[in-house]
């Protein structure tokens, strides 16, 4: 039985879950309290809780169990969580054959606007890009050691039903930032389930892919559509400068390019449910 273990069985990790639990396969994962790791027990999956910092018996029994490994939590000040506390059970488990790290577009760092692909050299100029970077390396690293399949999806901003220019425009919490010039890249989080899934089946090695939609694009401009196909009154444009935002959502507006998703297409056979966020937002505001 293929048995795949996520650290983060957040929202992306969530909707490739069940999918896969839909096929036969035994879900395992992690969940930073007992109340979340509860919730993923009720759909059957085998969950416990990972504080980032201590190594816990019951999880390096499940990872000795494993066939994939997912790994879906962000890196922080010192390092990778699952990479500092657990590398060696996983360089060590004979079942595991196949690792899969959600990275982010931003080790690309800022192209001025102009399109990336994976033969284009990092060069991450934030924090969070930089420690991306690190974490990468580290599993592709881990994966040269150990004679286990690495496979980097790096991701652009994420959305889909709960998360979205649509939820927060009806929640009122909608901000459309202005700078000009500036071109951002998302992809659907069904996108996501849909070029994991298929890179499930690739071949030993490393493995990096941009997993992006077709359009780049200006951030205002995807508030500015959700805005008209609700109805409702397009929200002002705010600097992204703004003392109100957080230093991480300003830490996006560092960076402008376009993410080329060419070889997620070609070599991954992936065919985009949303290529683009106009399809992706008319299908969540109409759901």
């Amino acid at each position: 039985m293929n048995r795949l273990f996520c650290f983060g069985l957040g929202y992306s990790a969530g909707v490739l879950s069940r999918r896969l639990a839909a096929k036969g396969w035994s879900i395992s994962g992690t969940a930073t309290t007992a109340e979340k790791a509860e919730a993923l027990k009720q759909h059957g999956y085998e969950a416990f809780v990972f504080d980032g910092r201590e190594r816990d018996s019951a999880i390096a029994d499940a990872l000795s169990r494993s066939t994939h490994i997912l790994l879906s939590i962000p890196p922080g000040e010192d390092g990778d969580p699952a990479y500092r506390v657990y590398a060696s059970d996983i360089a060590a488990s004979p079942s595991i054959a196949w690792i899969g790290y959600f990275s982010s577009i931003s080790v690309y760092g800022d192209s001025k606007g102009e399109w990336v692909d994976e033969t284009t050299p990092p060069g991450p100029v934030t924090d969070r890009g930089k420690r991306r970077l690190d974490a990468e390396n580290a599993w592709i690293e881990l994966g040269r050691a150990s004679g286990k399949t690495i496979v980097v999806l790096r991701l652009p901003g994420i959305y889909g039903p709960g998360r979205s220019a649509i939820d927060q425009l009806r929640a009122g919490k909608a901000r459309r930032i202005f700078k000009p010039g500036q071109v951002t890249n998302r992809v659907h989080v069904d996108d996501i389930a849909t070029a994991t899934e298929a890179a499930l089946g690739l071949a030993s090695g490393i493995h990096v892919f941009n997993v992006t939609d077709d359009l780049p694009a200006p951030p205002q401009d995807v508030i500015a559509y959700g805005a008209e196909i609700l109805g409702v009154p397009c929200p002002p444009a705010t600097d992204p400068t703004d003392a109100s935002l957080s230093p991480m959502a300003r830490s996006f507006y560092a960076e402008s390019k376009k993410v080329s998703n060419a070889r997620m297409k070609n070599d991954l056979g992936v065919k985009l449910a949303y290529p683009t966020y106009i399809e992706g937002l008319k299908a969540i505001a109409t759901s």
